[in-house]
C-alpha cells in the first residue's frame, strides 16, 4: 500500500492522531528550549495515553549523572542525543516490557538545542532524535536530525522546534515505510525560513535499504537545507562540525564521470595549497561539491535523475572524496557558507572557464552592489582560486592571459597582486585535449580509447556496471541441468 503524506494535518491533530493510537506509548527528554515537544502532546489531549514520562536534566552536572560524561564537552552535539536515547530507551524496555511489551510499539524521543540568547548573538541549533519499534517485542529504529533555528525569537524558536518534534515522532510511525515522505513531513506546518534540517540520519532494520547519500540530495532537493554533507563511506555528516575550524579545499565539477583532469586539478591544487604559509597540513579537508543546478536535467530544475547521481557519487566515494551537496550556484555564496564555519583559509580549485564565468557581471543583476558586492564575499580575507588552464585554439589559457571587461582590469590585477587567484602551475598537458563535457558521449556510445581519459579504478568501475550508460553487452545465464 502507498504512503500518502498528509499535508494538511495540523501539529495539534498529529499529537492528538499519536495521543489515540494505543500501540504507541514512550518517554521524552528534552534538554534546551524548554520542554516544547511533549507539552504538544499535553495540550492536545489524551496524552496520558501516549506519555510514559517527560523530563529535563539542564544543569551539566545532572545530564552526566544521568546520561555520562560528554567526551567532546559540546553538550549540543549527536553524542550526546544518542546518549540519551540509549538510556531513556533501556529504561522503557527494563520497566514496562513484561507489563505492556506484547500490545505497545515503545518509542524515546530526546533533544538536546541551544536556542537563541538574550543578546541573539549564537548559533540557535540542536539535535533531535527518536528511536522507535514498528511492532511490539521489535527491533528499535532510529531517525535523527541536526536543525537550525532561524526565528529572531525565542519563543518563536521553542514554538518551531514543538512543532518539528511532533512532525518527527507522527513521521516515525506513519511513514517509516516510505523515507522519502517521512523526510518531506518534517517540514509540515514549517518553512525553511524558520528551520533548516542539514542532517538527516536512519538506522534500525526499517531502514536497511535507505541511501543515506540519496537521504542527503533531498534535504537540498526541497529546500530544507542549502548544504548537505557525507563522507568516503556514504554517511552522512553534520557540514557545520565536520567543517568547523578546517583548511578547506573545494573542487567543484559535474563529475559525470570523474576523469583524468579532475583528479590533476584536485592533486596539483590541493599541492599548492597545502604550501600557502597560514594552511596546517594537519587540519586541511578536502571537499568535492556537486550543486543542485549540476544535477537537474530539465531547466525548470525539477527532474533529478537519482541513479546518475549515485553513480557519480559511488565513483568519489570509491575514490575516498568526501562530498558535499550545495544550493549555491554562484561562488559567492558557497564562500560565504564557508567563512561562517571556518576562519581559516578556503582554497577553491576552478577551471579557466569558471574565472571567466566569475566575471562576467550579468550573474549579479540581483546584489544591489552587483559584481562588487558578491566580490566583497567572493575574495575574502583568506579565500584563493586555484586556476587550471585550458586549451582554445592552440593557445594555453590561464590567468595571466585572461582579459576581464575594461571597467574590471584594475580590480583583476589587484586580486592577482594580492595573491587572491593563482595559475595550477604543474599539470599534465595532455589533460587539455580532453573535451571533459564530450566524454560521457564516448562512454555512451562505447567509442574506443575513452578509458584513456578516465583513471583505471573508474573506468572499470564503469564498464562493470554499465554506469552512465556504458552499452555493456549482457550474456543470459545457461541454464543449469536437471
Amino acid at each position: 500500500m502507498a504512503i500518502t503524506h498528509e499535508k494538511n494535518l495540523a501539529t495539534k491533530q498529529k499529537a492528538l492522531k499519536l495521543n489515540l493510537d494505543k500501540r504507541i506509548y514512550g518517554s521524552f527528554a528534552e534538554i534546551g528550549a524548554g520542554q516544547e515537544v511533549a507539552a504538544q502532546f499535553f495540550k492536545s489531549g489524551g496524552a496520558s495515553g501516549t506519555i510514559a514520562k517527560t523530563m529535563s536534566a539542564y544543569d551539566m552536572t545532572f545530564s552526566d549523572a544521568i546520561y555520562g560524561e560528554v567526551k567532546s564537552k559540546r553538550y549540543v552535539s549527536q553524542e550526546r542525543l544518542l546518549s540519551m536515547l540509549d538510556h531513556e530507551y533501556n529504561l522503557l524496555d527494563e520497566r514496562l516490557s513484561k507489563k505492556r511489551g506484547e500490545s505497545t510499539h515503545f518509542f524515546s524521543f530526546s533533544n538536546t538545542v541551544v536556542a537563541l540568547n538574550y543578546h541573539k548573538n549564537n548559533n540557535a541549533h540542536g539535535w533531535i532524535g527518536c528511536r522507535f519499534q514498528t511492532e511490539p517485542c521489535g527491533k528499535y529504529n532510529d531517525v535523527i536530525i541536526h536543525i537550525s533555528m532561524h526565528d529572531n525569537d525565542n519563543l518563536l524558536q521553542q514554538q518551531a522546534l514543538g512543532i518539528i518534534g511532533v512532525n518527527l515522532i507522527y513521521g516515525c510511525f506513519y511513514y517509516y515505510e516510505n523515507p522519502e515522505v517521512l523526510l518531506v513531513s518534517l517540514m509540515d506546518n514549517l518553512d525553511s525560513e524558520r528551520i533548516q534540517i542539514d542532517m538527516i540520519r536512519f538506522d534500525g532494520p526499517e531502514f536497511k535499504d535507505v541511501d543515506s547519500r540519496l537521504m542527503s540530495l533531498h534535504l537540498v532537493k526541497y529546500g530544507f537545507s542549502d548544504v548537505a554533507l557525507f563522507g568516503p563511506d556514504g554517511k552522512n555528516l553534520q557540514p557545520s562540525d565536520t567543517l568547523y575550524k578546517k583548511h578547506i579545499v573545494v573542487l567543484r565539477g559535474r563529475f559525470r564521470p570523474v576523469i583524468n583532469v579532475h583528479l590533476d586539478m584536485l592533486d596539483n591544487g590541493v599541492k599548492q595549497y597545502l604550501r600557502e604559509p597560514d594552511v596546517d597540513k594537519e587540519n586541511v579537508l578536502v571537499v568535492n561539491e556537486l550543486t543542485l543546478q549540476s544535477l537537474q536535467e530539465d531547466q525548470d530544475g525539477d527532474i533529478i535523475d537519482e541513479k546518475d547521481f549515485l553513480d557519480r557519487v559511488d565513483i568519489l566515494c570509491s575514490l575516498g572524496q568526501t562530498v558535499m551537496i550545495t544550493n549555491y550556484h554562484e561562488y559567492y555564496k558557497l564562500v560565504s557558507y564557508l567563512s561562517k564555519v571556518t576562519q581559516h583559509k578556503i582554497g577553491l580549485i576552478i577551471g579557466y572557464p569558471n574565472l571567466e564565468y566569475i566575471f562576467e557581471g550579468e550573474h549579479y543583476k540581483s546584489l544591489p552592489g552587483g559584481i562588487l558586492e558578491s566580490f566583497a564575499t567572493l575574495f575574502g580575507r583568506k579565500v584563493k582560486l586555484y586556476v587550471y588552464p585550458t586549451r582554445r585554439d592552440d593557445d594555453i589559457l590561464n590567468c595571466m592571459k585572461f582579459n576581464p571587461r575594461m571597467e574590471l582590469i584594475d580590480l583583476y590585477r589587484y586580486l592577482i597582486a594580492n595573491h587572491k587567484i593563482e595559475d595550477i602551475y604543474h599539470y599534465n598537458p595532455k589533460n587539455l585535449d580532453v573535451q571533459t563535457d564530450n566524454m560521457l558521449e564516448l562512454i555512451k556510445q562505447g567509442e574506443i580509447g575513452w578509458e584513456e581519459n578516465v583513471p583505471h579504478e573508474v573506468a572499470e568501475m564503469i564498464k562493470s556496471r554499465c554506469l552512465f550508460g556504458f552499452p555493456c553487452v549482457v550474456f543470459p545465464k545457461k541454464e543449469i541441468a536437471q
